[in-house]
Protein backbone atom coordinates (compact mmCIF):
# COMPACT_ATOMS: atom_id res chain seq x y z
CA UNK A 1 0.00 0.00 0.00
CA UNK A 2 1.75 3.44 -1.15
CA UNK A 3 0.39 6.02 0.83
CA UNK A 4 1.38 9.74 -0.16
CA UNK A 5 2.28 11.41 3.30
CA UNK A 6 3.56 14.49 1.80
CA UNK A 7 -0.24 14.92 0.53
CA UNK A 8 -1.66 14.35 4.03
CA UNK A 9 0.70 16.43 6.10
CA UNK A 10 0.57 18.93 3.62
CA UNK A 11 -3.13 18.77 4.33
CA UNK A 12 -2.59 19.25 8.03
CA UNK A 13 -0.39 22.25 7.70
CA UNK A 14 -2.18 24.03 5.86
CA UNK A 15 -5.17 23.26 8.09
CA UNK A 16 -3.20 24.52 11.04
CA UNK A 17 -1.79 27.66 9.36
CA UNK A 18 -5.32 28.87 8.22
CA UNK A 19 -6.85 28.60 11.77
CA UNK A 20 -3.70 29.81 13.20
CA UNK A 21 -2.87 26.38 15.59
CA UNK A 22 0.39 25.13 16.34
CA UNK A 23 0.51 20.93 17.21
CA UNK A 24 2.17 18.79 19.53
CA UNK A 25 2.68 14.75 18.88
CA UNK A 26 2.57 12.39 21.83
CA UNK A 27 3.83 8.85 19.89
CA UNK A 28 4.43 5.40 20.80
CA UNK A 29 4.49 2.98 18.83
CA UNK A 30 4.81 4.96 15.72
CA UNK A 31 8.00 5.74 17.17
CA UNK A 32 8.27 9.31 15.83
CA UNK A 33 6.82 8.39 12.23
CA UNK A 34 4.69 11.39 12.46
CA UNK A 35 6.86 14.14 13.81
CA UNK A 36 9.49 12.69 10.60
CA UNK A 37 6.16 13.10 7.88
CA UNK A 38 5.56 16.76 9.50
CA UNK A 39 8.86 17.97 9.50
CA UNK A 40 9.08 16.90 5.81
CA UNK A 41 7.09 19.30 4.66
CA UNK A 42 9.08 22.59 4.09
CA UNK A 43 7.74 25.39 6.31
CA UNK A 44 6.17 23.40 8.77
CA UNK A 45 8.27 24.96 11.50
CA UNK A 46 5.43 27.89 11.38
CA UNK A 47 2.92 25.09 12.52
CA UNK A 48 4.51 22.43 14.09
CA UNK A 49 5.84 22.76 18.25
CA UNK A 50 7.38 19.69 18.88
CA UNK A 51 7.10 15.99 19.23
CA UNK A 52 7.05 13.63 22.20
CA UNK A 53 8.14 9.54 21.67
CA UNK A 54 7.33 8.14 24.52
CA UNK A 55 7.61 4.45 23.54
CA UNK A 56 8.41 2.96 27.62
CA UNK A 57 6.10 3.54 30.74
CA UNK A 58 8.27 5.66 32.37
CA UNK A 59 8.75 7.98 29.47
CA UNK A 60 4.88 8.30 29.01
CA UNK A 61 4.48 8.95 33.04
CA UNK A 62 7.31 11.42 33.02
CA UNK A 63 7.07 13.08 29.75
CA UNK A 64 3.23 13.09 30.04
CA UNK A 65 1.69 12.47 33.10
CA UNK A 66 0.45 9.18 32.49
CA UNK A 67 -0.08 7.64 35.71
CA UNK A 68 0.88 4.36 37.22
CA UNK A 69 -2.34 3.91 37.95
CA UNK A 70 -3.83 4.20 34.46
CA UNK A 71 -1.11 1.62 32.96
CA UNK A 72 -2.33 -0.79 35.76
CA UNK A 73 -5.80 -0.67 35.46
CA UNK A 74 -6.22 -0.16 31.56
CA UNK A 75 -2.55 -0.37 30.49
CA UNK A 76 -0.58 1.45 28.27
CA UNK A 77 -2.75 0.53 25.00
CA UNK A 78 -6.14 2.17 26.08
CA UNK A 79 -8.24 5.24 25.80
CA UNK A 80 -7.06 6.25 28.84
CA UNK A 81 -3.31 6.59 27.96
CA UNK A 82 -4.12 8.07 24.96
CA UNK A 83 -6.36 10.68 26.25
CA UNK A 84 -3.68 11.26 28.93
CA UNK A 85 -0.85 11.44 26.18
CA UNK A 86 -3.07 13.77 23.80
CA UNK A 87 -3.22 16.36 27.29
CA UNK A 88 -0.05 15.72 28.51
CA UNK A 89 1.47 16.82 25.50
CA UNK A 90 -0.34 20.31 25.16
CA UNK A 91 0.19 21.23 29.09
CA UNK A 92 4.27 20.26 28.15
CA UNK A 93 4.28 22.53 24.92
CA UNK A 94 3.01 25.78 23.62
CA UNK A 95 0.93 23.80 20.87
CA UNK A 96 -3.01 24.61 20.31
CA UNK A 97 -3.74 21.02 19.34
CA UNK A 98 -2.22 17.84 19.82
CA UNK A 99 -2.53 13.92 18.75
CA UNK A 100 -1.33 11.08 20.63
CA UNK A 101 -1.27 7.34 19.29
CA UNK A 102 -0.53 4.11 21.32
CA UNK A 103 -0.87 0.81 20.25
CA UNK A 104 0.71 -3.30 19.83
CA UNK A 105 2.51 -2.69 16.30
CA UNK A 106 3.80 -6.45 16.56
CA UNK A 107 5.20 -9.07 15.82
CA UNK A 108 4.66 -10.02 19.04
CA UNK A 109 2.93 -8.09 22.66
CA UNK A 110 -0.56 -8.92 21.84
CA UNK A 111 -3.34 -9.94 24.01
CA UNK A 112 -6.61 -11.77 23.67
CA UNK A 113 -8.26 -8.41 24.52
CA UNK A 114 -6.09 -6.44 22.64
CA UNK A 115 -4.72 -8.35 19.42
CA UNK A 116 -1.31 -7.38 17.45
CA UNK A 117 -2.51 -3.97 15.35
CA UNK A 118 -4.66 -2.45 18.23
CA UNK A 119 -4.26 1.13 18.29
CA UNK A 120 -5.52 3.66 20.82
CA UNK A 121 -5.73 7.42 19.05
CA UNK A 122 -6.40 10.95 20.32
CA UNK A 123 -6.76 14.17 19.47
CA UNK A 124 -7.05 17.24 22.21
CA UNK A 125 -7.26 21.04 21.70
CA UNK A 126 -6.23 23.89 24.55
CA UNK A 127 -10.16 25.15 24.88
CA UNK A 128 -10.42 21.35 26.62
CA UNK A 129 -12.10 19.39 23.17
CA UNK A 130 -10.94 15.58 23.19
CA UNK A 131 -11.72 13.10 20.70
CA UNK A 132 -10.70 9.41 20.84
CA UNK A 133 -10.52 5.86 18.48
CA UNK A 134 -9.72 2.54 18.45
CA UNK A 135 -8.79 0.89 15.71
CA UNK A 136 -7.68 -2.68 14.60
CA UNK A 137 -4.87 -2.63 11.60
CA UNK A 138 -3.94 -6.07 9.92
CA UNK A 139 -0.33 -6.68 8.42
CA UNK A 140 3.31 -7.01 9.62
CA UNK A 141 4.63 -4.32 11.84
CA UNK A 142 5.27 -2.02 9.08
CA UNK A 143 2.16 -2.17 7.70
CA UNK A 144 0.52 -1.29 10.99
CA UNK A 145 2.17 1.72 12.07
CA UNK A 146 2.29 2.90 8.56
CA UNK A 147 -1.60 2.51 8.80
CA UNK A 148 -1.45 4.39 12.08
CA UNK A 149 -0.02 7.50 11.02
CA UNK A 150 -2.36 7.67 7.97
CA UNK A 151 -4.88 7.13 10.73
CA UNK A 152 -4.01 9.59 13.27
CA UNK A 153 -3.25 12.44 10.76
CA UNK A 154 -6.19 12.51 8.90
CA UNK A 155 -7.76 11.74 11.78
CA UNK A 156 -6.21 15.34 12.68
CA UNK A 157 -7.61 16.87 9.81
CA UNK A 158 -11.72 15.72 10.84
CA UNK A 159 -10.97 16.94 14.37
CA UNK A 160 -10.21 20.11 13.36
CA UNK A 161 -12.11 20.54 10.23
CA UNK A 162 -15.82 19.09 11.97
CA UNK A 163 -15.14 21.55 14.93
CA UNK A 164 -13.41 19.43 16.97
CA UNK A 165 -15.16 15.93 16.66
CA UNK A 166 -13.93 12.55 14.95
Amino acid sequence: MEVDFNAIAEQVGNLLQKKNLRLVTAESCTGGWVAQVITNIAGSSNWFERGFVTYSNQAKAEMLGVSRDIIEKHGAVSEEAAQTMAKGALEHSAADVSLAVTGIAGPDGGLPDKPVGTIWFAWANTTGALATQCRHFAGDRFSVRQQSVQHVLQGLVNFISAGNRI
